[in-house]
């Protein structure tokens, strides 16, 4: 996948595109980054990007023609190439989610342009930009920050990335809920011993633990994700049992 990020500040991304998960797709060729500098599509002899509000009003704004130009520069100019999606980073956008990532993993490529200060001309929005995502409801200095983790999150759904098959299944929210708990050695720590079905090896025990423990998470920390969760009604008794425990503690 190529992404093209626009920003002012491209030397955020040094480091994190450079370790973890984000070396191993630029290392396996899953990940084409291009940075590019905002300001260099600037035609200042100071590079500036932004200017003063129409009416009034605190802040500064980024200029239509700078960022016009900046986003046309890196999209494809002939019909066999097709146009990607031009996603803006901002507060204004919908809400960033699990569904959102793997859409975007279907595409071969995305421009992402990270918004600043007190955003950007409307006429920005209107001419080059066709997808706007926030990545939860507080305002971040810039969009670099919310750039990457949808960067993360959307490669994690390309091939070959993650190594085991189907990791990308068995994360949270892959199946509308959250994991539950997992363990590793040693068997005993501090007095806590890991549950007896995960040693006893019997795969099909375990898989029955492991959703219900998922059940119980999603019922504890998240039940507005059980509303458009598919469950057997197996599943659906476990929450009705999940309901009986919790009035029975507030007795």
């Amino acid at each position: 996948m190529r992404i093209d990020v626009l920003t002012l500040f491209p030397n955020m991304f040094t480091s994190p595109m450079n370790e973890s998960m984000m070396w191993k797709a630029k290392d396996r060729q899953l990940l084409d980054l291009h940075l590019h500098d905002i300001r260099d599509y600037s035609q200042d002899k100071h590079r500036a990007v932004d200017d003063t509000p129409y009416g009034g009003g605190g802040g500064m704004l980024l200029r239509a023609d700078v960022m016009v130009r900046a986003v046309e520069s890196v999209l494809p100019m002939d019909e066999a190439h097709p146009t990607p999606p031009v996603i803006l980073m901002t507060p204004q956008g919908r809400v960033f989610s699990h569904e959102i990532a793997r859409e975007l993993a279907q595409h071969p490529r995305l421009v992402i342009v990270c918004s600043h200060y007190e955003g950007e001309d409307e006429r920005v929005r209107q001419l080059v930009i066709t997808d706007e995502i926030s990545i939860g409801d507080y305002v971040l200095t810039g969009g670099e920050l919310a750039a990457m983790v949808v960067m993360d999150a959307t490669l994690r759904h390309v091939g070959g990335l993650l190594g085991a098959e189907g990791a990308e299944l068995r994360d949270s929210h892959a199946d509308g809920l959250l994991e539950g708990a997992h363990y590793t050695r040693p068997v005993v720590f501090r007095g806590l011993e890991v549950p007896q079905v995960l040693q006893a090896g019997n795969h099909p025990q375990i898989q029955a633990w492991r959703r219900e423990q998922a059940l119980r998470r999603t019922w504890e920390r998240r039940r507005d994700l059980l509303r458009k969760a598919k469950l057997t009604e197996q599943e659906k008794y476990l929450l009705a049992k999940f309901a009986r425990e919790d009035a029975q503690r507030l007795k």
